[in-house]
């Protein structure tokens, strides 16, 4: 528990920097000049609980774990202390001389998924208004996008969870496929937890035996790559044993006789070979899934991150859509996001096809609605760009200089070797970062930026709701915030106006760039989501005067109340049967206050945390069913590579580790890297408990110590993602994108694996 320059005299309730849920947290300076994170109750996600990650993230404040000066590339190739100004001006310098030799498009922009919506949405405007450059994406490519692909394509809208997480435990059924939140968000596993102690059951679906498979009424441990084949063969079941609601799908679906004919092409022995789960799991499973009257599918990194993801989910969605378990009270599908704005950092414009409100870059109308809101002309927006890893994989041919915020793609991209020469082959890097990540160390120029308790902005959280981080601190001397690096940036590249420093004036200008979209957050200001806990998007402006809380098209109405005592809210009938309500922490939405400069005001409408009940967002408010078939994964093992790998994380670090991995107390608990491996793979290769193992894919070669365990499939190895160097797991990875979502392949890979060498006795010894 750290922090440096002037503190603010009270406690302050603000928001947990990590994963996608946000958590609610408090600041309070104590005495000898830190500050002590404490939980806070009322906010009602995690209801007081934090992981180890969220108790100790006043750590990386500390000027001993962080960055608090410029540096700059000096002649000897070292990176030097430097000046505000010097670093200014060397990255506009040679932002402008690419520009002028090579075209906008020889300008690259990497986003994070980790920036407030404030952030993104400046930084997507800085790219197009000031670089003029289409070429801008963000690591939230690789969370995801195969997900958010998937429920535009069925729904007309997509928004991590279509409900909020206090709907989990009241469902009778939950498939969980491919995550593992008691590692990657804890303070959530007590959803399913109550889940189970209600009555209802839980289904894991992952090739590891993992602390939330163990905690599962079903366990499914599918081949990695085959989570498609499985859905498709369980909707064959469904199907053949006469469960389908054929009056849901008759009334609220388009596309079921495609989808039918496309599941029944995978009976359950033709699923059983190619995924390892039994005919009688599958049996199980549907019946589990059906008995209920309502139930959900949640998907998370594993099924997404293919080549094939998008259709994967799709497989995941027609079995809900076929069994009408969308858009109905307790039930839907939804994917539970990483990153901790993974959701609003895609919404409101780094990603490279999409314009502020999520509204796409190719449609005339939203950019023309965008270019008012920015003062241009609609023409002068350049059109989509490459996605993450296509831009990445560019630099330094038809990308020659790159500004990079708040991502650290040395570590976390896939073919990471690869990508790391491309970034050294770039004429000019700059680089934005709280710490000096294995990217800031090849950069030109490192700026060190404000991190989440030295300043305000927004958030969306996995449910979408919109919260307030509020700054607690102020930043050491020599550290700014990422508006101001883009105004002062923009004011040297000739542009005066349109990037102001302030967090609150920056979120006005979202709402009008939002306002009409599919995530519109017209409705949403600082003063209310300070007094509400928070808004669930879209919520639209209305006049104060208008109290019918008419929700955005196909998302349903929501216009219950809230009992603020318990968080929960009031149910109360919509239609077609259902209930919903403004979800937790949703009190007093009537009032709001005035925005004169914007012409909107803080409107009665509640937000929607319940979309699709009376409609889906599609034109005709239907949900559309995927003809999808199963299809092999683009690397298949063979003779040279007979394993495969899967990778993921662990409790106590995160993402890329660039912040994690400067906490001593995380660093005790998981110190490095490892190799997952069960004891028969591990006698074939003659490993034993902590042995170097080499594993090998046609993209380069990982070591790490050997770690023995009968909870992982005799075919498949797992390494999880947080290290650099010699251990680092994305060495080994498959950038095989995804059509649809451009999405890696993370998750399936083939591999060889082999002791790296045996320790020497003195080794032993010590």
């Amino acid at each position: 528990m750290q922090s440096t320059g002037t503190r603010n005299p009270a406690t302050t309730p603000t928001h947990c920097p990590y994963c996608a849920l946000q958590c609610g947290m408090n600041l309070t300076p104590v005495e000898g000049g830190t500050v002590e994170v404490s939980d806070r109750a009322d906010f009602p996600v995690n209801r007081g609980a934090l992981c180890g990650k969220g108790r100790t993230a006043a750590q990386v404040l500390a000027p001993g774990a962080r960055l608090t000066s410029p540096l700059v590339r000096a002649a000897d190739g070292t990176l030097a202390p430097a000046g505000w100004d010097e670093a200014l001006d060397r990255i506009a310098r040679n932002l402008g001389r690419t520009r002028a030799q090579y075209g906008a498009d020889a300008l690259g922009v990497f986003g994070g998924g980790g920036l407030t919506n404030e952030k993104a949405y400046a930084l997507g405007k800085f790219a197009r208004v000031v670089l003029g450059t289409s070429q801008i994406d963000y690591n939230g490519r690789f969370c995801m996008s195969s997900a958010a692909a998937a429920g535009t394509r069925a729904f007309g809208l997509d928004r991590g969870l279509p409900f909020p997480l206090e709907d989990i435990p009241r469902t009778g059924c939950v498939i969980l496929v491919g995550s593992n939140p008691a590692e990657t968000m804890p303070p959530s596993l007590r959803y399913f937890t109550e889940l189970r102690e209600n009555g209802g059951t839980l289904i894991v679906v992952d090739p590891r035996r993992t602390k939330t498979a163990e905690q599962a009424d079903l366990h499914l441990a599918p081949r990695p790559g085959t989570d498609l084949a499985l859905a498709l063969g369980m909707l064959h079941l469904v199907v053949a044993e006469g469960r389908v609601d054929e009056a849901y799908v008759e009334e609220r679906t388009s596309g079921w006789e495609e989808a039918r004919a496309a599941a029944m092409a995978h009976w359950p022995e033709h699923v059983e070979r190619i995924t390892g789960v039994s005919v009688p799991e599958l049996r199980e499973a549907v019946r589990l899934f059906c008995a209920p009257e309502a139930a959900m599918v949640l998907t998370a990194r594993g099924p997404e991150q293919q080549a094939k993801g998008t259709d994967t989910v799709g497989a995941w969605i027609n079995l809900c859509l076929a069994t009408g378990r969308a858009g109905r009270p307790w039930s839907g599908y939804g994917c539970l996001t990483g990153q901790g704005n993974g959701q609003g950092g895609r919404e409101h414009g780094q990603k490279a096809d999409q314009l502020p409100g999520y509204r796409k870059l190719t449609d005339p109308a939203a950019r023309r609605h965008v270019a008012e809101v920015w003062g241009v002309d609609p023409d002068s927006l350049p059109g989509p760009g490459r996605s993450a890893y296509e831009l990445l994989d560019a630099l330094g041919t038809d990308i020659r200089s790159l500004l990079v915020m708040g991502s650290n793609p040395v570590v976390s991209a896939p073919r990471a070797a690869h990508v790391e020469g491309r970034l050294r082959s770039l004429d000019f890097l700059a680089v934005c970062d709280v710490v000096l990540s294995e990217t800031a160390e090849l950069a030109d120029v490192v700026l060190p930026v404000t991190q989440w308790a030295e300043e305000t902005g927004t958030t969306t959280n996995l449910e979408g709701r919109v919260l307030l981080r509020r700054r607690a601190i102020s930043p050491p001397e020599g550290v700014r915030g990422d508006l101001e690096v883009l105004h002062g940036l923009a004011g040297r590249l000739g542009v005066e106006k349109g990037f102001p420093v302030d967090p609150e004036e920056v979120f006005e200008e979202l709402r009008r760039a939002s306002a009409g979209g599919p995530a519109d957050y017209s409705g949403i200001d600082y003063r209310r989501l300070a007094r509400e806990n928070g808004v669930f998007w879209p919520c639209p402006a209305q006049p104060a005067a208008d109290d019918t809380h008419t929700a955005a098209p196909g998302t349903g109405s929501s216009g219950s109340s809230t009992d603020a005592s318990t968080g929960r809210g009031t149910r109360t009938a919509t239609g077609n049967g259902g209930t919903t309500s403004t979800g937790s922490g949703s009190t007093d939405a009537g009032s709001g206050s005035t925005d004169a400069d914007a012409g909107l005001r803080a409107a009665p409408h509640p937000g929607t945390p319940r979309l699709f009940l009376d409609r889906f967002a599609t034109d005709d408010g239907r949900a559309r069913f995927a003809p999808v078939a199963h299809r092999p994964s683009a690397e298949e093992p063979d003779d040279a590579y007979p394993v495969l790998l899967t990778t993921g994380r662990v409790v106590a670090q995160y993402q890329s580790g660039a912040q994690t991995r400067r906490v001593t107390e995380l660093n005790a608990a998981a110190p490095g890297p490892f190799v997952e491996l069960h004891p028969r793979l591990a006698a074939r290769l003659g490993a034993a408990e902590g042995d170097p193992l080499a594993v090998v894919s046609r993209r380069g070669r990982a070591v790490a110590p050997a770690r023995i365990t009968t909870a992982i499939r005799p075919d498949t190895v797992f390494m999880p993602f947080h290290w650099p160097g010699e251990g680092r797991a994305n060495t080994l990875t498959n950038p095989a994108l995804d059509p649809a979502s451009r999405m890696p392949e993370f998750k399936v890979c083939a591999v060889r694996v082999e002791v790296a060498r045996r320790p020497s006795p003195d080794e032993v010894a010590r």
